[in-house]
């Protein structure tokens, strides 16, 4: 599987941002495309995900109702998109995005659903976004 993220940039505050990542090669109907953020000097953390088969999305709770992940399956290649509104300057850093069939979601302490990133084997190479003004 290859995947192209594309579309970070600088945006203020309160700005919006619509990341695209190209996909070719899947595997099976059941793949799932991830989006994840890496801050600076921190791990990569999954913010949302789709799935190809039935155009399901699950977001992590912080971006839920600021971030829409949607998917065009009729574009060769495919093409998995991440709008992102409402953003904040925490939500700086590099986004990557990455395929996975068999994923691994945990309930964290703190009630959050998290996906684990070693459940995509598949990456891109990632698209820098800064927020600040």
């Amino acid at each position: 599987v290859q995947l192209q993220a594309s579309g970070g940039g600088v945006v203020q505050p309160g700005g919006s941002l619509r990341l695209s990542c190209e996909v070719s090669g899947v595997r099976s109907n059941y793949e799932n495309i991830g989006w994840f953020l890496q801050a600076p000097g921190k791990e990569r953390e999954w913010v949302s995900y789709l799935r190809l088969s039935d155009g399901g999305t699950v977001y992590e709770d912080s971006v839920k109702g600021r971030f829409t992940i949607s998917a065009d399956k009729v574009k060769r290649p495919i093409t998995v998109y991440l709008q992102m509104d409402n953003l904040k300057p925490e939500e700086t850093g590099v986004y990557y995005c990455g395929a996975g069939l068999d994923l691994k979601a945990t309930i964290q302490s703190n009630g959050r659903l998290r996906v684990d990133p070693l459940s995509f084997p598949y990456w891109g190479q990632g698209t820098e976004v800064t927020v600040s003004s």
